[in-house]
């Protein structure tokens, strides 16, 4: 049987097909040559549904392709909220990284996807301090490289209610609050500096 055809039927969204693909033995946890599998291939083409199916049928929703993306960190990026939140609710591991060395949490938050975001630190256990390659954390990645507006100002918001550590500067010593300064991102300054009057 071509492994394969589950793999592109499921990215089409064709529920009735992976389904009698699997009644028929297919493996749920193949992989096409880019390190994709089915459940990955879904969420890739923003086919909840699928994705729903798959997971549960038993599909192992940790499996990284060769782009070191998985479900929750590819539906995370993206702002799939949808697919983020099955995959929360199906045990996904939010330790896993990227290939910057970051949780689904950072380019959600860099990206601007609220809801995502507190998706993620509400219903998951997802480190808020987490710190990728770049020696950024998911707060210092939403001021470095969002726009200071409404959104970024809501998920500063969110970071630090949640427990992001203010103090944990980028590899040359700019803490999120200078960073906020230097960039004239006042709403976001006021918002750190709230947040350490608080302590």
């Amino acid at each position: 049987m071509d492994q394969g055809q589950l793999i592109e039927s499921a990215e089409k969204g064709d529920i009735e097909k992976v389904l009698q693909l699997l009644e028929n033995g297919a493996d749920i946890n193949v992989t096409d040559n880019r390190g994709r599998t089915a459940v990955m291939a879904a969420t890739y083409n923003n086919q909840v549904e699928m994705v729903r199916n798959l997971i549960e049928k038993g599909a192992d929703i940790n499996i990284r392709d060769k782009n070191l993306n998985n479900v929750l960190l590819y539906a995370g990026a993206e702002g799939i909220n949808e697919i983020v939140k099955l995959a929360n609710e199906a045990g996904a591991d939010p330790s896993l990284t990227n290939r910057f060395g970051g949780t689904a949490l950072i380019p959600a938050s860099e990206r601007g996807h609220v809801e995502v975001v507190k998706e993620l630190l509400t219903n998951s256990d997802i480190d808020v301090n987490h710190i990728n390659d770049l020696h950024w954390t998911a707060l210092l990645e939403a001021i470095i490289l969002g726009d200071g507006g409404k959104k970024h100002q809501k998920i500063v918001q969110l970071l630090v209610d949640h427990g992001a550590d203010v103090s944990i500067a980028d590899k040359d010593g700019i803490t999120p609050l200078k960073h906020a300064q230097n960039r004239g991102f006042r709403e976001i300054e006021e918002i750190l500096l709230n947040h350490r009057s608080n302590y």
